[in-house]
Formats: structure tokens, sequence, C-alpha cells
């Protein structure tokens, strides 16, 4: 028996040493972390659990019968993040470049499978050359498969991937369906065909990290939801993001002890300046809000007339969607739209209530926004927002223009409780613009026009550019104080908690795509 016992020992020995001592230095050097120096970390000590350590590939042709690693590039887990059940895979650069095979594509749709049952998050590092070429369309069959489960996890439990290394080819698709991408920096790369591939077909010339670095990823394409500096920052991302969410979609995310004390913020009386085309920054109003440094914003560097991200009020996770004047007056546009849209789906998909804060004066003009869709674009956020039955509350800060008033969570649009700020203007357009077209005759046979036009623009403002005409309709709930804001939040998301909206039967709506 204690033969037996050493060979176990020995193969186990053998799946923990990966593609060999040579290769572990080699991704040192790299400044980048092992596959299982990355679980070791990224979970509570002590708790990994390997699933199908000494698996190993198939394939006999090109030699390979002679190349065999125990795990085969990949290892499957479960274990506790702060005492929380997740799965967790890690590609293993080390073996085969991370590369996929039939095997290894097995192991994380067993994975994938058990946190389905289970209802626990996934969690995808991600390192890898893409398709294991050797084993031909096994490989991309693996990859299909894996694309599937993701596709059947959506909704149903949080799935998070990492990209600490290379992901290209079909290898993008499986980040690209779960719920949250992020990125390391310098050391890792998405696309779908490289920059050879480029260079042959359209001539460009451009280096893997111009292609589909972090940076990239982050501040033009919207694919990754964020960089971070290293492996290590990498990995405490997730652990702080995953604080934010439930295990699943049957459950809520766990609320942190709080205290209720005087909520009153006085900083949040002096956060919008008397001038109303005067821009201010939306965090300020955030951070006035919010428990104290609890916000942690998902698409920072993407689409930044729009904020999105996850806090606490009163120890509650909550989803907050915020119009930001500092960058091109919080207009909505063609990305703005896409990136609140898409964040809006997963809170409402796992149980997190919606915080809305609107400064806006309508959707962005121009060839490039309506030659690339603004009007499909704009209709996924109105559709998010509509579709939500997650408490939604929403706080008119200052502006409330056109069609983009209805979009931003609009009592109309099923917004549970709509509150406004003594200044608030809600209206179709600014006073300017709309004197311009509704007296423009009175104003062309003026013997002073631009006195004229200042006289209608004032008359209009008091008419329309306040909150009190929507008030009247019941369109706004409460007009408030600004420093009773965090107050009435913490009292309405409270009373709105059990909450319980029961849609029409439907296989599922057909959001515009």
């Amino acid at each position: 028996m204690s033969s037996k016992i050493e060979k176990l020992k020995h193969l186990y020995n053998l799946a923990r040493l990966g593609g060999g001592q040579e290769r572990i230095n080699k991704q040192h050097e790299n400044n980048k972390l092992t596959a299982r120096e990355r679980i070791q970390y990224l979970l509570d000590e002590a708790s990994f659990e390997e699933v199908g350590a000494l698996v190993t590939h198939r394939t006999t042709d090109f030699n390979m019968a002679y190349k065999v690693f125990y795990g085969d590039g990949v290892i499957t887990g479960y274990g506790t993040i702060n005492g929380r059940l997740v799965y967790v895979y890690a590609q293993d650069f080390t073996v085969f470049g991370g590369s996929l095979s039939e095997t290894h594509a097995e192991k994380i749709c067993k994975l994938l499978d058990m946190a389905i049952k289970v209802g626990a998050p996934v969690i995808g590092l991600n390192d890898s050359g893409g398709a294991r070429i050797q084993e031909g369309v096994r490989s991309l069959g693996g990859y299909a498969d894996i694309f599937y489960r993701n596709v059947q996890a959506s909704g149903v439990i949080p799935q998070i991937s990492a990209i600490m290394g290379p992901c290209a080819g079909g290898a993008v698709y499986s980040p690209a369906i779960t719920d949250f991408t992020i990125m390391v920096e310098n050391s890792s790369y998405m696309f779908v065909t490289g920059p050879s591939v480029v260079k042959t077909v359209t001539n460009e010339d451009v280096s893997s990290e111009e292609l589909g670095g972090a940076h990239t990823h982050a501040s033009k394409s919207g694919v990754a939801h964020k960089k971070s500096l290293n492996d290590v920052q990498c990995l405490d991302d997730i652990k702080k993001l995953l604080s934010y969410l439930p295990q699943n979609n049957k459950e809520t995310a766990k609320k942190i002890d709080y205290a209720l004390n005087d909520e009153v913020r006085e900083v949040l009386s002096d956060c919008v300046p008397e001038n109303p085309n005067k821009p201010y920054d939306m965090n300020t109003v955030i951070e006035g809000i919010i428990d104290t440094d609890s916000f942690y914003e998902i698409h920072k560097e993407y689409a930044e007339s729009i904020i999105v991200g996850f806090a606490r009020l009163g120890g509650r996770s909550i989803g907050i969607v915020a119009n930001q004047p500092m960058s091109f007056a919080g207009v909505l546009g063609v990305r703005s739209s896409r990136k609140a849209a898409r964040f809006i789906r997963f809170c409402d998909c796992f149980n997190i209530p919606l915080l809305v804060l609107v400064d806006v004066p309508g959707f962005l003009p121009g060839t490039y926004q309506e030659w690339n869709g603004i009007i499909t674009h704009g209709a996924k956020l109105l559709y998010a927002f509509s579709e939500a039955t997650v408490p939604r509350i929403t706080v008119i800060t200052r502006k409330a223009y056109g069609g983009a008033y209805d979009v931003m969570n609009s009592k109309h649009i099923g917004a549970d409780l709509n509150f406004a700020w003594p200044g608030a203007e809600i209206a179709v357009m600014g006073a300017k613009g709309a004197s311009e077209i509704i007296f423009k005759k009175e104003i062309s046979k003026a013997a002073n026009p631009e006195e004229k036009l200042m006289e209608k623009e004032q008359e209009y403002a008091e008419k329309f550019a306040n909150p009190y005409e929507a008030a009247k309709r019941g369109f706004i709930d409460e007009v408030i104080l600004p420093k009773d804001t965090r107050r009435k939040l913490l009292k309405g998301f409270a009373m709105l908690e059990n909450k319980i909206v029961e849609g029409p039967k439907r296989k599922h709506g057909n959001i515009p795509l």
C-alpha cells in the first residue's frame, strides 16, 4: 500500500509542477504569477480544493503522446473568498502556453456545471495562447462547449474573467460573455486576430498592446471593465468586486452592519453651481450620498459622460448610474448608452437596487452618433431601465431635457421613487433653445432682438425650467433639499426592499441589439 501512496504523491507533485521549474521561472521573469500562485492569493488560506488534477490530454498526433502534463494546462476547483464559496479555474501558461485542448475544456465545463447547480460565482483566470492546434477541431469544439455554458450561467451566477496574459482568437468570447472582465496592464491582451494577420489583411502596423492591450480595451473598446497594474492588484480587484455581489440570482448581496446616525449631508448643498452651464464633478455628489469610501467604479475610462459602479448605502449594496457633467456635459451617446444598459441589466439579474443621478442635456448630436446607431443604442438604455424590476430611485440634480429625461429612469418607465433638487430643470430643451423656437417671430420683430430673447428666455425658465411642473403631475414624487438626499434614499430603499414585480409571461424580450 505504501508504494501506491508514494505513486499518488508523485503524480500530484508532477501536477503541481505544471510545465516544469524552468517555465515557472520564465513566468516570474515576465512579472507574472503562476496559475497556482494566483489561486493561492485569490482564495482564503488553505480553502482551495482542486478538481481534475490528474487529467491528461488524449492526443497522439504530432508526437503528443510523449508530451503529457498532469492537469493539461488548467487548474480547476473550488474554495472560499472571505468565507464565500466560489469556483475558479486558472489557465497554466507553463503547460503548452495554456492552450486549450479537448480535456482542458472539459475541466472548465465540469466546473461551470457544478457552479450552476450549486449557485456560486465562477472566476476565470485566463492566460492562454488559444486553441491547441495539434487537436484541430476538437479544441474548437471545446471552446464552443465553454461558450454554451457561459450563456446558461448568465444571469444565474456571477461570472468574472481576469485576463492575465494572452487571450486571442476564439478564447476572447468566453470573457466577453461573462459579466466582468479585468485586464492586467502590459502583460495581457485580447484580440480576435493578431497584429500579423492585421498587417497581412489591412496593411496596418500595430503592436499587440496597441491592438488589444488593457488600456485599449479599458478606454476605446469597452471590452475591459477595469484594468489593473499587476497580477496582485487584479486579484484584489476581483475580491473587492465580489464583495458587492450575491452568490446567485436567488439571493441578495450581503448587507454590512450599519448604525443609522444623523444622515444629513451638508456637503451636497454646494455641489451644483448656480450657473446652469458650469460643469461639476458628479463623483462629489456620489461620495456625498453613499457610505464613506464605498464606491467601486466600473468602466471608469470608457464613455466618461456616464458613471456606473457599485456602492453601499446604509450597508446595502447598490448600483449607481449617473450622468457626468464634466464630460460632454453628461450627454448620452452611443458608448455611454451601451455602457449603462449593460450595467443596469447586470444589477437587475442579481437583485442589486439602482440609484440614478440625473444631469443630462439630451443625446449627443452629430453624424458619428447617427451613423453609428445612437437610436438603437439609446433604445438599449431605455429597454434596460424599463425591463428592470429591482428597486429603482432617481434623483435629478440639475438638467433633465428631452428624450434623455424619459430614458434616465423616469417615472414613466417604471422608477419607484423620483426626487429632484430645487434647481432641477425638467423640460423638452434648455430655455434659450426653446425661446428661440417658440418666440421666433416676436424676437425677430423686436427693436432689440437680443434683449427680447433674454426676456423670453427668463419667461420660459420661470415656467418650465424647474421641478414643480413635473411635481404637480406626480412625475416627481418630492422636491428635496440636497442635504436630505442620503436620508431620503436610505428610507426609500428600505421601503422598497421587498418589492415584487410580476411581468407578462414570455420566453424573453427582444432587446434592440
